[in-house]
């Protein structure tokens, strides 16, 4: 267990929770004190966390949500309200890598369905979470965005546009919710692994058979982790930890800020 309770009496809502990131971060707010809120897409595996976090944390709740429908997620969001009483925090976090194609071959659909997710998808948690934490007087929200929004990877059109725009709209909404005492911030994983969907990057990079990378997978790990300072990629665990700090009272002078996660920035 923590030995610190920074979050204790708060309730956090983490989208994307049954997810290795959301369900990390969930558990290191769940070890300070927090009220769980998971939602996930995933019904069967969002009740799998919950059963996980079950004896860490002294509630939490699932709640199955597309967080693309603006419809279901104020609905899902009122219900929140009405289980805990308060919504404190956000870990807006559901996210969908999408395809690996160079941009003449990009498949419009999945364009389509990338931006969707994770970027109206993210629009929908964040105005229906703010506008409670506005009427409460104060919260804090972590957005996840990505090193792909920062550097314009090859062959990842909709997922570098959608982090890119996150990035801005964080920008954006910290501004408008500091008069409220809301802060907002992101941070941008860079390469995490291992597991799958490090696996899932190395093979469709390799696919997409471009001068970036080789088709060789093995070769093009070697690539990846190349292009990174520390020559690594990062841990899964290594990013709650900086989540918590956003929310926490020792950032309190923070907001609209991004914070790189990548073993130093490619």
């Amino acid at each position: 267990m923590s030995q610190t309770n920074r979050f204790v009496g708060k309730t956090a809502l983490i989208t994307g929770g049954a997810g290795e990131i959301g369900f990390a971060t969930a558990k290191a707010l769940a070890e300070e004190g927090a009220l769980i809120a998971l939602m996930d897409i995933n019904g069967e595996k969002c009740s799998e966390a919950a059963k996980r976090l079950s004896g860490i944390c002294e509630t939490v709740r699932t709640y199955i949500c597309d967080v693309s429908d603006s419809t279901a997620v104020e609905t899902q969001v009122k219900q929140i309200v009405a289980d805990f009483g308060s919504l404190d925090l956000l870990f807006n976090n559901a996210g969908f890598q999408g395809a690996f194609k160079p941009i003449h071959e990009y498949p419009i659909d999945d364009f389509e369905t990338v931006i969707r997710i994770n970027l109206i998808g993210a629009f929908n948690i964040l105005r229906s979470v703010s506008g409670v934490m506005v009427a409460q007087g104060g919260g804090c929200i972590v957005n996840t965005a990505s090193m792909a929004g920062v550097d314009g990877p090859p062959n990842m059109a909709a997922y570098g546009a959608s982090k890119f725009a996150l990035i801005g709209l964080t920008g954006t909404a910290a501004k408008d919710l500091a008069p409220y005492g809301i802060r907002v911030n992101a941070i941008s994983p860079s390469f995490m692994g291992p597991g799958f969907m490090w696996d899932r990057q190395v093979q469709l990079q390799a696919e997409a058979n471009t001068q970036y990378f080789s088709t060789d997978p093995k070769v093009v790990a070697e690539q990846m982790i190349g292009s990174v300072p520390m020559r690594r990629y990062g841990d899964i665990n290594e990013i709650p930890g900086v989540v918590t700090f956003l929310m926490s009272n020792d950032s309190s002078y923070i907001t609209g800020v991004n914070i790189p996660i990548s073993g130093g920035i490619r």
